[in-house]
């Protein structure tokens, strides 16, 4: 544990204490994504601290933190309740409309969408800034040479608990995705878990995608007898910490353009582990 402040002034030696807290009061620091101002406030090796641009980040609300960025890709940490993509809708608060805005203000081209996450889950995110960016992204998600991990807390103990989680996915008139028998028009869903711990009637999940179909996670483990704390629509009937509680927690990939194998983590929301205690 360190203080923010501590964590600001290894970061920027070369900073005066003042210059530190004016950064601060100016909301260009954030911590898992959340504007943060209290100098004083106990930063872990799991938290994400993140500073942005005098400008550019006035551009990005709170909630969407920049983890990297080059000419050719941006890697966000998205908080839960934000839009992945524009809807009908909804067009205007979702991390495409700020990025896009964000992008703007420094004369850059808009942003590709590559992948996307459920407006309640929270976690890592991949978004290109041209089309060779985003065609090298797309190719290795089609070809599941993508690193992705999810946490899941699910109602009761999963048994086995760890194992794999395989069936056809197909979407119904009403949205909701089912497993069906194989046939043309579903697609093969994988979805492989283990038990991190099982406490006062709840489960951690570590979750990784072999597949990425529309709501995988949330209708396998539905589908096991386990729904997702928070996820009404696929059966929960549970909601102690008032969100579905899903977290993309680690995404790794290939960059594009260099070939450089990158991975970047979220930290598991406090809300997650306050279940466990």
């Amino acid at each position: 544990m360190a203080l923010l402040l501590e964590v600001l002034a290894d970061r920027f030696p070369e900073s005066s204490r003042t210059t530190l807290r004016q950064m601060l009061k100016n909301g260009r620091v954030r911590v898992n994504g959340e504007v943060e101002k209290d100098a004083k406030r106990d930063i872990g090796n799991d938290d994400v601290v993140d500073v942005g641009q005098k400008s550019a980040h006035r551009n990005l609300p709170a909630g969407i933190a920049v983890l990297f960025e080059d000419d050719h890709v941006i890697v966000i940490y998205k908080a839960n309740g934000i839009l992945t993509v524009a809807t009908e809708r909804e067009r205007d608060t979702t991390v495409q409309a700020y990025l896009n805005t964000y992008l703007k203000a420094r004369t850059e081209e808009r942003i590709h969408v590559v992948h996307r996450l459920d407006r309640e889950t929270s976690g890592v995110l991949v978004f290109a800034k041209h089309l060779a960016a985003r065609e090298g992204l797309k190719v290795q998600f089609a070809a599941h040479s993508t690193d992705r991990v999810y946490v899941a807390i699910i109602e009761g103990d999963l048994a086995p608990p760890a194992g794999t989680l395989r069936s056809h996915l197909l979407e119904r008139r009403d949205l909701r995705m089912v497993s069906v028998k194989p046939r043309p028009d579903a697609k093969l869903a994988i979805t492989h878990y283990q038990t991190v711990e099982a406490k006062n009637g709840y489960s951690m999940l570590d979750v990784t995608l072999e597949t990425g179909r529309k709501n995988q996670i949330r209708v396998h483990l539905s589908e096991a007898g386990h729904p997702i704390l928070g996820d009404s629509f696929y059966g929960s009937t549970v909601n102690p910490i008032n969100r579905l509680a899903l977290h993309a927690k680690l995404l790794g990939f290939t960059h594009p353009m260099t070939g450089e194998r990158l991975t970047f983590t979220a930290p598991i929301p406090t809300a997650f582990r306050e279940l466990f205690k």
